[in-house]
């Protein structure tokens, strides 16, 4: 398999804390995967062309006041994926952490993708309708959406592990609780090393370390957005366990830190992590 690592919508900028790199924008952290079957699987959408053109409409005012969205088209996951060489039908599966709008914006760029995520989260997000959190317009054209239930199984460096339907064993469900409803991350295995999508489990590369060092900015946005504040800092313990006994068979990243998008991009690496 093959991964690509894509910023899906740069976000506004945030401050460096403490030793680590310069000032620069959050962004949406989603994985373009390229499977043996020769069908893509793209991990989180970030933002879509409808935000990008209607951003009141879709993304919502409240929504694009506070997070200041750059809306450039050239960034969205369909843009990205054509100038990759492929066709937008060749996304035959999209797997989403949850259903947040800067999650779920490139939805209706894929109408003919599964849609592969915990069926808690769907559920919350039908219930709740229109809000700051969710946006309907993300999936009114009716996604093909193929849920999960978070039921003990196979067990994956200590955490459950859930396969999705027709897809390879490299890739898999592994439910990170507590910002939303039905919050789950996405391993991918990258030949010997496994890639762990965290997804909004947490905000900042430093929380990870022994510090525990949040970003003022952002870890004032992960607690207000929180749903179980004792489940989420437990996931913490969890992820800052796994990368402390695992770190050489198991990589974390979250969704919107911009120094570990770096890290695989190939620029600016994130600093040093005590």
């Amino acid at each position: 398999m093959r991964i690509h690592h894509l910023n899906c919508g740069s976000l506004r900028t945030i401050e460096a804390t403490y030793d680590g790199p310069q000032p620069t924008s959050a962004v949406n952290h989603c994985l373009l995967v390229e499977t043996d079957a020769d069908d893509l699987v793209l991990v989180e959408t970030g933002l879509g062309l409808g935000d990008v053109r209607d951003p009141s409409g879709t993304l919502g005012a409240q929504w694009v006041e506070m997070t200041q969205p750059a809306l450039a088209e050239e960034e969205t996951a369909i843009r990205q994926i054509v100038r990759l060489g492929y066709a937008p039908s060749d996304v035959r599966h999209v797997i989403v952490t949850h259903l947040d709008v800067d999650h779920s914006g490139g939805l209706p760029d894929f109408p003919g993708a599964q849609v592969h995520l915990l069926a808690a989260e769907l559920d919350a997000a039908l219930a709740e309708g229109s809000s700051f959190r969710y946006r309907p317009a993300h999936w009114a054209h009716e996604p093909r959406w193929v849920t999960y239930e978070p039921e003990p199984g196979e067990q994956w460096f200590g955490f459950t592990a859930l396969q999705p339907k027709g897809l390879p064993p490299q890739i898999k469900l592994i439910p990170l609780g507590g910002h939303t409803v039905g919050h789950t991350g996405v391993a991918v295995q990258d030949r010997d090393m496994w890639l762990l999508h965290c997804g909004d489990a947490y905000y900042y590369h430093r929380e990870i370390g022994g510090l525990r060092e949040p970003h003022p900015l952002l870890d004032v946005v992960q607690t207000r957005s929180q749903v179980h504040r004792d489940l989420r800092i437990g996931t913490q313990a969890r992820l800052r366990e796994l990368s402390r006994h695992h770190g050489d068979e198991v990589e974390v990243f979250s969704a919107h830190d911009p120094w570990e998008l770096a890290r695989y991009q190939g620029d600016v690496k994130p600093g040093p992590v005590s």
